[in-house]
């Protein structure tokens, strides 16, 4: 066994095969629907949570895992003698990494070590992916730290959203934007800057017109972007993503995973949403 345990929060996004296949630990944030909290990807599945949105007509609160959850999460494996590191959501969104902090230091110095993200879903999950062939290389924690740090900047992640609906709900815009978008179908693009979600630009018309300028500004990065690993990610919109998958991996030659988001993520975005995140070369 190995004496680091990676671990993620369920934010990152990543496919269970790859949590099952590389051992990845998974603290979940919550989806909280009045006085009723269910773990993301635990208790509830995205599809189960647009549904209630859907029958209610009204958003969860979101919640970070408490210091109590992490030490939960973390103390199995401090016991067998294992080191901790674990990535988290991005500090300017959640205090998920701030509570990740806190447990941490309930434990012998030097036994958890926390990285701040910057970034949300795959975008975490591609941090991960790095730190977990680190730990298979042989590399210590710090160097595996040094090379997140390094690594964190050159992520891109952007995400099309399909509705305003969900931005309208969950106070990110006003009614009368909510309205004027629906009508006149425009769709916001979002991409993660120093980590927060930034509204980058908005397409008007179709919503294959919103994907094709996803894809075309993510092929103008072709020769600077990391071949090793690029992921679309989808809520509810698997055809449009493996559509995506298909044309990335024709024109770049990547290799290209599909992962769902989860419901806190979608949450936030709504049903449709979809996202290329890659790192580009150092």
């Amino acid at each position: 066994m190995n004496s680091i345990k990676i671990f993620s929060d369920s934010t990152s996004d990543l496919p269970r095969q790859w949590l099952e296949q590389y051992d990845i630990g998974i603290v979940p944030l919550y989806t909280v629907f009045g006085s009723e909290s269910l773990r993301d990807g635990v208790d509830i599945t995205t599809e189960r949570l647009f549904e209630r949105v859907s029958r209610e007509g009204s958003l969860p609160k979101t919640a970070a895992p408490s210091p109590a959850d992490f030490i939960q999460h973390f103390t199995p494996y401090i016991e067998q003698g294992m080191d901790i590191l674990y990535i988290s959501l991005s500090s300017e969104l959640s205090s998920t990494y701030q509570n990740a902090l806190l447990a941490g230091k309930e434990f012998p110095e030097g036994k958890v070590h926390v990285v701040d993200s910057r970034n949300l879903s795959c975008g975490i999950g591609l941090l991960v992916m790095k730190a977990v062939m680190a730990v298979r290389n042989g590399l210590d924690i710090p160097e595996i730290v040094r090379l997140l740090e390094e690594m964190k900047p050159r992520i891109d992640t952007e995400f099309v959203i399909d509705t305003l609906e969900y931005l309208y709900k969950g106070g990110r815009c006003s009614g009368m934007q909510n309205l004027i978008g629906s009508l006149l179908k425009i769709r916001p693009v979002i991409k993660v800057i120093d980590g927060k979600m930034t509204p980058a630009y908005k397409v008007r018309g179709k919503r294959e017109k919103a994907l094709e300028q996803m894809l075309s500004n993510a092929l103008s990065q072709k020769d600077n972007m990391d071949l090793e690993l690029v992921i679309v990610v989808h809520a509810m919109a698997e055809e449009d993503a493996l559509e995506l998958q298909k044309k990335l991996q024709e024109q770049t030659g990547a290799e290209v995973a599909l992962a769902t988001a989860g419901c806190v993520i979608s949450s936030h975005c709504g049903p449709k949403t979809i996202g290329i995140i890659y790192a580009k070369k150092s």
